[in-house]
């Protein structure tokens, strides 16, 4: 039976924030209530958010889920 290959969650937080101003990685996140090393570990692809996180960072730049975040397959 052929392994299924693992998907990779991409996002584009980085360019985001930086396009909003400058916002620091410490200013995010605040705004969506986690540590900056958080942030660190999304941006650099490290970690995956919960959902509930990632509904959080799509408010903040008012963008869709989709427009943030993206699944490789």
């Amino acid at each position: 039976m052929p392994r299924k290959k693992e998907s990779t969650l991409r996002n584009c937080i980085r360019e985001l924030r930086t396009a909003t101003s400058g916002m620091t990685q410490q200013e995010l996140a605040d705004r969506v209530g986690v540590t900056r090393q958080t942030i660190v570990a999304l941006e650099g692809g490290s970690y995956t958010p919960s959902l509930t996180l990632a509904l959080r960072i799509t408010k903040v730049f008012g963008k869709t889920t989709e427009a943030v975040f993206q699944l490789d397959e």
